[in-house]
């Protein structure tokens, strides 16, 4: 099994900023240079792709939003925190690719929210926690196909990037060490 297709959460990262992104205009902009790319102009009211990073650049500056449909959430934080528990062991519920990396920043949004606002430490610490149950699910029935024959597409295909990184990286280790455990030794 080859790991040239798996993508590291590093890489993911990269891959994740450099994806396109719906948003809608506060107000009317020029056109911008940012870091040697061109963005814009931009007109109030109407709804733009940019890149994420350009997105979280014309956020900060108050010339956009993020459309929420494109943001993580709560309600669909628990929606796949309960789809994954209701499923088999082996069952793995299809993840969008960019899943982790929209979790790391709505994780990271709620807990700079949570440093002035009590409210939003109990939104933060619950969605955390989900969190921590999908991972963990989702972990243990990564080991339980990656110790079983290979896996067919259908099913890695429902794994997110840096989930099929993690398969494979298990499924070589267990696959070696299964092949030294019965390995028959030649007699003297």
């Amino acid at each position: 099994m080859s790991t040239n297709s798996s993508i590291s959460i590093k890489d993911a990262d990269f891959v994740f900023e450099n994806k396109p992104i719906k948003v809608l205009i506060n107000r009317n902009c020029p056109e911008i240079q940012l870091v040697g790319v061109k963005v814009g102009p931009f007109e109030e009211g109407k709804e733009y792709e940019v890149k994420h990073w350009v997105a979280r650049e014309l956020e900060r500056s108050g010339i956009a939003r993020v459309r929420e449909e494109e943001l993580l959430d709560a309600v669909k934080l628990h929606k796949i925190s309960w789809k994954e528990s209701i499923q088999q062991a082996r069952q793995v519920s299809p993840l969008e690719d960019d899943f982790y990396p929209r979790l790391r920043r709505y994780l990271a949004g709620l807990k700079r929210k949570a440093v002035s606002n009590p409210e939003k430490m109990r939104e933060y610490q619950k969605a955390k926690g989900l969190s921590s149950d999908i991972v963990n699910c989702r972990v243990r029935k990564i080991v339980s196909l990656a110790s079983s024959p290979a896996q067919t597409n259908q099913t890695l295909n429902n794994l997110a990037r840096e989930e099929r990184f993690l398969y494979e990286r298990l499924y070589e280790i267990i696959n070696a060490w299964k092949s030294k455990i019965l390995k028959v030794m030649k007699e003297s």
